[in-house]
């Protein structure tokens, strides 16, 4: 038997703050829509409008990705006005410590959204969704038949090797090499099985730790500079990837990307499959057409194809097309009472 008891509770005062999400998860990433509950964030660039939703916005950010909302790992996208005519909408990706500047989960999952908001009008066939990040004009792609869903991918931003082989020094572990590379954001690469690391999910905590202090050592001694956007020129994660801690055989590798302040991606990672795509095809793994499948921590899998190929100033790139499968797990209406003393959230990581 249901109880009603608690049924017809009514917000109690006007001066409390409503926010509605919609939450999906894309192979198995958390992602937090935010439908309303925002003032619209201002400025005409996407950078633009990221500086205005720090300025003014950040308590809202973290009201919703922490506690007791949310969790250290949870992700979220605020829509806003896109910044080109011909684009549908502008995205900002949240997170524990701040706001990225591209998300391969994000879109994929805000792709399979779209299908049924109304923002576009969807026919049988291939459907175009183009959509403003800080990284640059992202086009999604869903393909409907009968009007079901068929699948949803999409091209990323040019994608290039930024510098190979970085040596670090770990305590305990001794030297490191790592590989950098941009998909959206800079992630640093670095061969699991050259640190004798398990990418298992109960060795979660490790790899968390690891990733960390990984971010750390590389961050104090090398620092990415994009070659046309200096606000995109920062490390923004570690990937650990192996070829042998496969699933299945016909999996290229697994990927686990430790993320903004320790965030664990649940998911193979939409820029970071990017970005290793292009780290394969600088040296020489992958040609121009050709895809692999890329698992993350739970198994779950992103098809990254080299689309074509394209140079970034005096950089080789590739332009990625990633392809994944996102669900609907919710809809919330979260409220915010002005009194609470932990109204913008709390978090332990």
């Amino acid at each position: 038997m249901t109880h009603t008891l608690f049924s017809h509770w009514q917000q109690p005062n006007n001066d409390w703050l409503s926010i509605n999400t919609l939450d999906m998860h894309t192979g198995g990433e958390p992602l937090r829509i935010i439908v309303d509950g925002f003032s619209d964030v201002q400025g005409q660039t996407m950078h633009q409008k990221r500086a205005d939703c720090l300025a003014r916005f950040d308590d809202l950010r973290k009201a919703l990705m922490f506690e007791p909302r949310g969790h250290a790992d949870m992700y979220g996208a605020l829509i806003t006005a896109p910044e080109r005519e011909s684009s549908h909408f502008g995205v900002l990706f949240l997170h524990n410590e701040g706001y990225s500047t591209m998300c391969g989960h994000a879109i994929i999952a805000l792709a399979t959204a779209a299908k049924d908001c109304g923002i576009a009008n969807f026919i049988d066939g291939i459907n175009e969704l183009r959509i403003d990040t800080p990284a640059g004009l992202i086009t999604a792609y869903v393909e409907l038949k009968n009007a079901q869903l068929q699948q949803v991918y999409f091209d990323n931003v040019a994608s290039f090797v930024d510098k190979l082989d970085v040596k670090i020094k770990l305590p305990m572990v001794g030297e490191v090499s790592c590989d950098i590379a941009f998909g959206g954001a800079y992630y640093a690469f670095v061969d699991a099985d050259t640190v004798d690391l398990s990418l298992a999910p109960d060795n979660h905590e490790q790899i968390i730790s690891l990733g960390k202090t990984i971010k750390q050592q590389v961050t104090k001694q090398y620092q990415p500079k994009h070659p046309t956007d200096q606000a995109l020129g920062f490390l923004y994660g570690v990937i650990f990837y192996s070829n042998s801690q496969v699933s299945q055989s016909n999996h290229f590798s697994r990927h686990v990307c430790i993320f903004a302040e320790g965030e664990l991606d649940r998911s193979p990672t939409g820029t970071g499959v990017s970005a290793r795509a292009a780290l394969a095809f600088a040296k020489g793994e992958l040609a121009i057409g050709q895809s692999v499948n890329i698992e993350s921590i739970l198994g779950s899998v992103f098809n990254v194809n080299i689309w074509q190929s394209c140079n970034v100033k005096t950089h080789t790139a590739i332009i990625p097309r990633v392809t994944g499968t996102a669900f609907v797990t919710g809809k919330h209406t979260f409220l915010i009472d002005p009194t609470d003393p932990l109204k913008q959230g709390f978090i332990f990581r």
